[in-house]
């Protein structure tokens, strides 16, 4: 693995040619990397565990999310570390070590995308792609100050992507300017050109950031000084998002109870809302991987072993009823927002976490921080930081 200069952020360095040297290509002179989670022909996919590594072949194929990538023009530079079986937000790796965040070396650089943020945050990358199941994009983008993106589910293919949980899998990228981001966007979205639309309205979601350990006032300020300088007052408008769950969404009321104690603040429908994602989140986690993780018993880091066991232990209970709140919570929210409204939500509570923060800290940010993250998690939704 490559330290110093590379910010421990490779797996392995390679160069992967464009498939055309053509100059007019919408990405041509760019470069980028891709987390170790993409299948690259040649190559072993680690899904950041020496164990998964050792008990799995070389790919025979690449990912098509890489594959249009390189036919748009861009060079690719390597695999990033990730965290263990896409398990983290942290961004720590007990086997490849913990990249180091470029805006704050002290602090992590959020997972499970942590390689594929620091290599752009450290300008070692022009772009690069990640993938984003509980907030893999968008943690280590907001820790790491860049941009990052999470499409609507099922927009782009997940085909050559270990898969974590596929009701919430997506492929996602980072870049540290809104103009490269666009332009990764639109070779892996297939768009068009086409002349940018302004928002119908920007709903803020007051109680969503009181979560934040930021003075939501100074947070929200900066928000509607910029709304109304690029598009005007008329299009913003509040609301309390957690009164629109609650009341749009009853089948969560079976998980309404769970996870609301030992929180100075929450917002118990978006509680709620959490632990149906992770419960479906474990279930499918264990289909996939439970027969491997109890057959190999690989070496997994703290925090991210207990989740995988729990995972593996996993039960059916309430298991459909996630499909019935995934289906709501896309209809709550369609109507909130109707044709191109925007709703504005910190991304996570606060700053990211110091290294080597105690692991029943960590806990309970992780919590706070999924409260926000399962919002376009279960309802399909894009979220750009």
């Amino acid at each position: 693995m490559a330290i110093g200069s590379n910010y421990g952020a490779f797996m392995e360095k390679f160069v992967l040619q464009p498939h055309s040297s053509s100059h007019d290509l919408p990405l041509s002179g760019l470069t980028f990397a891709v987390k170790d989670i993409f299948d690259v022909a040649g190559y072993v996919t680690g899904f950041g565990n020496p164990d998964w590594a050792r008990t799995h072949p070389a790919s025979e194929s690449t990912a098509p999310a890489v594959s249009a990538i390189l036919r748009g023009g861009a060079t690719c530079n390597g695999k990033t570390v990730m965290d263990e079986m896409a398990y983290s937000i942290n961004g720590e790796n007990k086997h490849y070590g913990t990249p180091i965040n470029p805006c704050a070396p002290d602090r992590v650089p959020g997972g499970s995308s942590s390689g594929s943020a620091v290599v752009v945050g450290g300008d070692l990358a022009d772009f690069s792609l990640g993938t984003d199941t509980g907030g893999s994009v968008r943690v280590p983008a907001s820790y790491c100050g860049i941009f990052g993106f999470r499409p609507s589910h099922g927009v782009i293919s997940t085909s050559g992507v270990i898969p974590m949980a596929q009701s919430f899998d997506t492929v996602g990228w980072f870049a540290r300017n809104p103009a490269i981001l666009n332009r990764a966007g639109r070779v892996l979205l297939q768009l068009s050109d086409m002349s940018p639309v302004g928002p119908t309205q920007l709903i803020i979601a007051d109680d969503c950031f009181q979560l934040s350990s930021i003075p939501s006032n100074r947070v929200k300020q900066v928000l509607v000084d910029s709304v109304e300088k690029l598009f005007g007052g008329h299009v913003i408008k509040h609301a309390n998002l957690g009164d629109v769950v609650k009341d749009k969404v009853p089948s969560l009321n079976c998980f309404l109870d769970k996870g609301n104690a030992g929180q100075e603040y929450n917002i118990p429908s978006l509680v709620a809302l959490s632990s149906a994602m992770r419960l479906l989140q474990r279930y499918e986690f264990k289909n996939n991987h439970g027969e491997w993780v109890s057959t190999v018993r690989p070496d997994l880091g703290p925090g991210i072993a207990e989740r995988v066991w729990e995972a593996v232990r996993t039960t059916d209970e309430n298991v459909y009823v996630c499909q019935s709140v995934k289906t709501e919570l896309r209809v709550a929210l369609t109507d909130l927002l109707g044709d191109f409204g925007v709703l504005a939500i910190p991304t996570v509570p606060g700053a990211p976490p110091k290294l080597q923060t105690d692991p029943t800290t960590l806990e309970t940010f992780r919590a706070r921080a999924f409260s926000l993250l399962s919002i376009a998690g279960v309802s399909g939704f894009c979220q750009v930081f």
